[in-house]
């Protein structure tokens, strides 16, 4: 039997009154009006476990979430990784140094060129090698394109978890554009493998420069069609401001990096902090957000595009002639022509493929602004053509960790948008 409570809880969720007259139940009141409020003992229910992943869409990789859910409403957040766990770190202490590259670009391969880079930056310290000036330009170039790349799926990707087609095909296009310029200089389009000990796999070929050129001067209209699109678009907004948000002293407690810490106001870049490849010398600004937000996400990574175009721009104009490969047969493979009709250049040649150059005895730590954080690679030498341990610090790993505090008490919608804002790649996490 029905008791007069429960009637006038029933009639009030409606919006009418007990005498059957509508009334006004102002937002946030007490009672089941609220959100937030406590659940009637006769209306509360179990929790419930659903799993997004490991095979799912929206989780951009083999990631596993467990949710437990009160209603739509978040209570906790279990993340499950391993499930593509690859071993790059073990396979790498069976390896020369310079047979250690092409697994770099299956770490995060959206940034294959700038993992190919760092991790020639780590071992180059190691080797206490000093690449030449036009190397130096080229891996800028490198990086920033990397940048873009990684950039633009993030931006494509999300746009589809959200519900935005049109940005999707703008993004991938430029996409394109960018794997063109990679296929034409390192022959590969994805996993480029472009970076080698001591320089580079091959200098960038006649006319690459020109349409480097022409990509810098019409992305940013790309670009100002997203942000025309996207910026103050009701639906964007309202399904990206106000979620996962990270305060400034809790996104440094769990040593988020990249644009993850910089939504949050905390304005760290390693090119800036901890400068290489003469980044110092370069002008380019560090966007920051105020409130640590998906949308304040979206924006430093769309701002962070346009700095990109910036670097590139004053890369290209300082290019320097010379070569891209230390002069040093102990470290670079000697040209086929001379390999073919030199006896010493067949010998070094044999030496490099079959031995492997050897650094002294040592250990270092090198890290890079990658597109997703600091990414860092640390080795330890025993003197011996292969390194003893080499350690990555993968940014994607360290920003997941973050997941379960800024999903919960969000509504399970949510957690999609919250996910995508973070930009990992599986690769690098189950490394």
């Amino acid at each position: 039997m029905t008791d007069k409570r429960t009637i006038e809880v029933a009639l009030s969720t409606t919006g009418l009154g007990p005498d059957g007259k509508p009334q006004r139940i102002p937002l946030g009141a007490e009672g089941l009006m609220s959100p937030h409020a406590p659940a009637e003992p006769e209306f509360e229910g179990e929790h419930m476990l659903i799993n997004i992943g490991p095979q799912h869409p929206a989780t951009h990789g083999v990631l596993r979430l467990v949710l437990e859910l009160d209603g739509e409403t978040v209570v906790r957040c279990i993340p499950h990784v391993g499930y593509l766990h690859c071993g790059f770190e073990k396979i790498g202490e069976y390896r020369q140094y310079n047979q250690i590259i092409p697994w770099t670009d299956r770490e995060d391969y959206l940034n294959s060129l700038g993992n190919n880079i760092a991790y020639a930056l780590g071992a180059e310290r190691l080797f206490g090698i000093e690449i030449t000036e036009r190397c130096k330009v080229l891996r800028v170039i490198g990086m920033e394109l990397s940048r873009i790349i990684s950039h633009l799926v993030w931006l494509g990707t999300t746009c589809i978890d959200i519900g935005a087609f049109t940005p999707f095909l703008w993004s991938f296009q430029e996409r394109e554009n960018v794997y063109n310029l990679l296929e034409r200089w390192t022959g590969a389009r994805l996993t480029t493998s472009g970076a080698r000990v001591g320089g580079m796999i091959a200098d960038v070929p006649e006319g690459w420069t020109d349409q480097l050129r022409h990509f810098i001067d019409t992305f940013p209209k790309t670009l100002d069609q997203v942000e025309r699109m996207l910026n103050k678009n009701a639906i964007w907004v309202g399904r990206t401001v106000g979620l996962g948000v990270m305060t400034p002293q809790e996104a440094l407690n769990y040593g988020l990096t990249g644009p993850m810490l910089r939504a949050s106001g905390v304005a760290y870049d390693v090119r800036k902090d901890f400068p290489y490849l003469d980044y110092e010398t370069y002008d380019f600004d560090v966007p920051v957000g105020t409130n640590g937000d998906v949308y304040d996400r979206f924006l430093v990574r769309q701002e962070e595009l346009r700095q990109s175009v910036r670097i590139l721009d004053q890369a290209l104009k300082r290019l320097p002639d010379g070569p891209v490969n230390v002069d040093d047969p102990r470290i670079i493979l000697p040209p086929k022509s001379k390999a073919t009709s030199e006896m010493e250049s067949m010998i070094h040649h044999f030496k490099l493929v079959m031995e492997g150059p050897r650094p002294p005895i040592g250990e270092v730590y090198v890290p890079i602004e990658s597109p997703k954080g600091e990414k860092g690679y640390y080795f330890v030498s025993d003197g011996t053509a292969k390194p003893a341990r080499w350690r990555i610090r993968p940014p994607s790993f360290v920003n997941l960790s973050a997941i379960p505090k800024m999903v919960e008490g969000h509504l399970l919608s949510d957690v999609i948008a919250i996910n995508a804002s973070i930009d990992i790649v599986m690769g690098e996490i189950d490394r």
